[in-house]
């Protein structure tokens, strides 16, 4: 099977096409300098060259799409690019979350056996999105946000040892540390999110309509928090 892969949860643009589990092309594009995500600008052109490495649409069997949780206007350029594609094409697609996606790449590696893995990616204004998965994948507890004391707080109830990876892995690597996470050290790759993995993740995921993939918020826009609150102030 040729799937796919997209992900835009994360600052970094993730694209990528994989064949019966074994990537062909993977592309990474990080922020551009002034430290805005790239999202809109380097997508469709990352999408068609992964499509060319690949040998056409015509052997594309699949779409996976990250649905977060991550950035409100990241998650929205790459659903609806990805669900446009997968229509105009006539191509199955499938959801993927990104944090479920992200531990598959730190449980890849041989000398993190027997360790939880527990992605963890910036969610700004102090907090981060977590969730844990076992070695083989299953999701221990599901993609929340939370602030980081409130994170080390469940993460002091463990009784196994878990790798922790990620921008907030990094952001918050104090308080993790401090509550008996490990955290990957910073120049590791396996704190960005690679797009084998959400290749394989789509290959393993069930199959949804274009118009049903919706994205993992875990809260509300900005925009809605600021429209509520105006709307409490004082009138006047």
């Amino acid at each position: 099977m040729f799937v796919l892969g997209v992900d835009t949860a994360t600052p970094d643009a993730v694209v990528g096409v994989s064949a019966d589990g074994e990537p062909i092309r993977e592309a990474q594009v990080p922020p551009a300098a002034d430290g805005r995500p790239n999202h809109a600008r380097v997508l469709l052109p990352e999408i068609d060259r992964s499509v060319q490495a690949a040998g056409g649409w015509e052997r594309v069997d699949r779409i996976a799409i990250g649905i977060g949780p991550g950035s409100f206007t990241g998650l929205r350029i790459g659903i609806s690019t990805a669900r446009a594609l997968a229509q105009a094409r006539s191509l199955p697609i499938a959801p993927v979350g990104s944090l479920a996606a992200l531990a598959r790449g730190i449980s890849r590696a041989g000398e993190r056996e027997g360790r939880l893995a527990l992605p963890v990616t910036d969610a700004r204004r102090g907090k981060a999105f977590a969730a844990l998965f076992d070695a083989d994948g299953g999701a221990i507890w599901e993609p929340f946000v939370a602030p980081p004391a409130e994170l080390a707080d469940r993460l002091r109830e463990l009784d196994q040892p878990c790798l922790a990876a990620g921008d907030g892995a990094l952001r918050f690597a104090a308080e993790l540390e401090a509550a008996g996470a490990t955290v990957a050290p910073s120049e590791d790759p396996v704190h960005h999110l690679a797009a084998r993995d959400v290749c394989a993740a789509g290959e393993a995921a069930s199959e949804a309509p274009p118009d049903q993939i919706r994205p993992l918020y875990l809260r509300p826009p900005d925009a809605k928090r600021w429209i509520e609150r105006d709307r409490s102030g004082p009138a006047g």
